[in-house]
C-alpha cells in the first residue's frame, strides 16, 4: 500500500486556509495534519495550494472531441480519452458529461449518445478521473425514453437534466430568449414563413449536418407532437426518482417552470435564465448551478444572469464548466481576486456544493475518510492559477513537471 503525505501547502478547508499536511491512503484522506507515517512517500506542496478536486456538474466541451470540426465525427473512444485527459489537467476528478439527447440528428442525435455511453463503459477501467453522465433530455425527444431507462440502470449512477430547447427555437420572433413563457399561447410562437426563423436555426442546423430548411422541418414535425410532451416528462421523472438520480431543470426562463420541475423531483436549477427564477428557487433550497465562462469573460453569452454578481449576493450555489472546462478554475481566481467572497467559499462552488446536490457524500472536501480527490495548485498572488498534481481517488490522473518531493 502506497502512503501518500502531501506537507506544507497551503491547505483549503471547509472554512479556512492553513498550511498543514494531508495523509492519504488507499484513495481516502486518513489525516489532516500530523507527522508523516513510517514509510509514506512525502510530497513537498511549499509554495503550493492544496484543495479538493473540482466536481464538474455539467459540461458539454467533449463535443468538440466528438465532433472537432462541423460534421466531423472523431472516433468516439479517442474523443473520450482525450476529454478524459483534458479534465485531469484542469483538476476535475469528477465529471457529469452533458450528454444531449435530442431528436436531432448528427452530433446531439439519440444513436450518438448511445455510442458515448457504450464507448465510455468499456474505457471506464482506463480513465485517469471519475467520467458520469447527465442525460440531457431534450423533452420533445420522445423517442429517448428507452435510452434514459436504460443508462439510469447504469454502473455509475448518472444525473438527469430536463431540457427544452424546442420551445426556445420556436418562440416569436423579437422575444428575448429569457422571457419566453413556460406554457407558449399561438401568439408567442414564430411564424414558420418568417426568414428570421431560418437565420435563428442557422446555428443548430450546421451542428445537426442539415440545411436550415430541413432543419425547420424536423422542428415542425416536432412541435406538432407538443401535447405528447407532459406525459412523457412525468414518466421520465418517475424513472429518475425510482433510481435515486439527482435531477435538474435546465434554462428555466419563469419561477413557475422552476417550480414545476421541482415538483417532480427535479432538485436543482441549472442555469436558471434571469434573477427572479434563481432567487426563487434559493428561497427554496433548491442549489442554483450557474456557467463559470460567464465570471471569467464578465457575463452571460446570451444575455443571462451575471453569475459574479449572484455569487456575491449569495444567490449561486455551483459554478459548472458549461463549454470550456479550464473555465472553473479560472473563475475561481477570477471571484478571489476580484473579492467576492472568501476563498474557502468560492471553492465550494465547484467541489463541496456540486458533491452535495449530487448525492456525493464521500468527496467534495478535505477530512479524513473522505475520497482523496485532489489538487495540487501552483497559484502565485495575482497570477493565473495553473494544475500542478490532479490526485482521483489517491491515484495520479494528472502530473506537470515532477512530482513535489
Amino acid at each position: 500500500m502506497t502512503v501518500l503525505h502531501i506537507e506544507g501547502a497551503r491547505t483549503i478547508l471547509a472554512d479556512d486556509i492553513v498550511e498543514t499536511a494531508v495523509t492519504i491512503a488507499e484513495g481516502h484522506i486518513v489525516a489532516v495534519g500530523g507527522a508523516a507515517p513510517v514509510a509514506a512517500r512525502r510530497l513537498d506542496g511549499r509554495g503550493l495550494v492544496l484543495a479538493p478536486a473540482l466536481i464538474d456538474i455539467h459540461g458539454d466541451a467533449f463535443e468538440r472531441q466528438v465532433m472537432p470540426r462541423p460534421d466531423v465525427f472523431f472516433p468516439m473512444q479517442a474523443a473520450i480519452l482525450e476529454t478524459d485527459r483534458q479534465l485531469a489537467a484542469n483538476g476535475i476528478a469528477t465529471a457529469y458529461h452533458a450528454l444531449t439527447l435530442s431528436w436531432e440528428p448528427g452530433l446531439r442525435s439519440l444513436a450518438t449518445a448511445e455510442a458515448f455511453i457504450a464507448a465510455l463503459a468499456v474505457l471506464a477501467p482506463r480513465l485517469t478521473v471519475e467520467n458520469r453522465v447527465q442525460l440531457r433530455w431534450e423533452t420533445f425527444a420522445l423517442d429517448a425514453v428507452g435510452l434514459i431507462r436504460r443508462a439510469l440502470s447504469g454502473p455509475l449512477l448518472p444525473a438527469l437534466a430536463f431540457n427544452d430547447h424546442t420551445t426556445m427555437s420556436m418562440r416569436a420572433i423579437g422575444m428575448p430568449v429569457t422571457e419566453r413563457p413556460f406554457v407558449m399561447a399561438d401568439t408567442d410562437v414564430a411564424d414558420s414563413d418568417d426568414p428570421r426563423l431560418l437565420l435563428r436555426l442557422a446555428g443548430n442546423a450546421r451542428r445537426a449536418g442539415v440545411s436550415a430548411d430541413a432543419y425547420l422541418a424536423l422542428l415542425a414535425g416536432q412541435w406538432e407532437r407538443r401535447d405528447e410532451v407532459a406525459a412523457a416528462v412525468a414518466a421520465v421523472a418517475t424513472m429518475g426518482r425510482a433510481a435515486g438520480a439527482p435531477m435538474l431543470s435546465h434554462d428555466d426562463s419563469q419561477p413557475e417552470m422552476r417550480r414545476h420541475f421541482a415538483g417532480l423531483g427535479a432538485g436543482i436549477a441549472e442555469f436558471p435564465m434571469c434573477a427572479v427564477t434563481a432567487r426563487d428557487a434559493r428561497a427554496r433550497g433548491e442549489p442554483v448551478v450557474l456557467g463559470a465562462p460567464n465570471v471569467v469573460r464578465g457575463g452571460s453569452h446570451i444575455g443571462s444572469l451575471d453569475a459574479a454578481a449572484m455569487i456575491e449576493a449569495g444567490d449561486c450555489d455551483i459554478l459548472a464548466s458549461d463549454y470550456f472546462y479550464p473555465a472553473m478554475l479560472a473563475a475561481v481566481a477570477r471571484l478571489w481576486q476580484d473579492r467576492r467572497a472568501p476563498l474557502p467559499r468560492l471553492w465550494a462552488l465547484v467541489s463541496a456544493h456540486p458533491a452535495r446536490a449530487l448525492g456525493l457524500g464521500d468527496r467534495g472536501v478535505i477530512a479524513p475518510g473522505k475520497r482523496a480527490d485532489l489538487v495540487l495548485v501552483d497559484w502565485p498572488e495575482g497570477q493565473v492559477p495553473s494544475v500542478r498534481l490532479t490526485l482521483s481517488a489517491g491515484r495520479v490522473a494528472h502530473l506537470s513537471g515532477a512530482l513535489p518531493g
